[in-house]
C-alpha cells in the first residue's frame, strides 16, 4: 500500500511539472512507453527491482532504454536514483496515465472477452458506453478465454457482468441452495 501512495505522488508531482511545462501530452507518451517496455519485459523489472544492482547502473540502463524521453521523464529517473526508488517506476508511469487521463476526461472503459473484439464490435461499444458516460472514452480489451463467452465491462468503479462463465456460477449457486 505505501508503494502505491508513494507512486501516486510521484505522478502527481510529475504530472504537475509537465503541464506548468507545457509538456503533458509528451510526458503521458513517455509513460505509456514505460508501463508497456517494463510490462513487456520481466527482466528489466527484475533488474529496477534488485537490490542488488546499484542506482547508478539503473539509470544508465534507463537512461539508454528511454534515450528520446522529456526532460520531465529524466528529472524522475535522477528522483528516483536519489531515493533509490526505481522499482515503483512502472506503478508512477501507470498512475501518471490514470491521472493524465482524468484531468482531460478520458475513462478507460475494460472489456474483457473470450477473443479479441474486432473494430466493428469496439465501435458498437463505444456508442452504447457514449449513452451512459459522459466523458470521452477509451477502450481497453483483455482477452481471457476463462469466461467462456461473452463479456465484462468495467468503467471506473463500475462493472458489467455478462459473461458466460458469471451465467454458470449463477446457476451453480441457485442449484446449491
Amino acid at each position: 500500500m505505501g508503494m502505491s501512495r508513494a507512486a501516486i505522488r510521484y505522478a502527481k508531482a510529475i504530472l504537475e511539472t509537465a503541464v506548468s511545462n507545457g509538456n503533458a501530452a509528451k510526458v503521458n507518451d513517455d509513460m505509456l512507453s514505460i508501463v508497456a517496455t517494463v510490462a513487456g519485459s520481466a527482466e528489466l523489472s527484475e533488474f529496477l527491482s534488485s537490490p542488488i544492482t546499484s542506482s547508478e547502473v539503473k539509470m544508465s540502463a534507463l537512461k539508454e532504454v528511454f534515450a528520446n524521453v522529456q526532460s520531465e521523464t529524466n528529472s524522475l529517473f535522477r528522483l528516483l536514483q536519489e531515493n533509490k526508488r526505481f522499482e515503483i517506476l512502472a506503478a508512477i508511469a501507470s498512475q501518471f496515465n490514470a491521472q493524465f487521463d482524468e484531468m482531460n476526461g478520458i475513462e478507460v472503459a475494460k472489456i474483457t472477452t473470450a477473443f479479441p473484439i474486432t473494430a466493428d464490435l469496439e465501435k458498437q461499444v463505444l456508442a452504447k458506453i457514449a449513452t451512459i458516460s459522459d466523458k470521452k472514452i477509451t477502450v481497453e480489451n483483455v482477452v481471457d478465454p476463462s469466461i467462456i463467452g461473452g463479456f465484462i465491462l468495467r468503467i471506473g468503479d463500475k462493472q458489467y457482468n455478462a459473461s458466460v462463465a458469471n451465467r454458470l456460477q449463477e446457476l451453480k449457486r441457485e442449484f446449491s441452495n
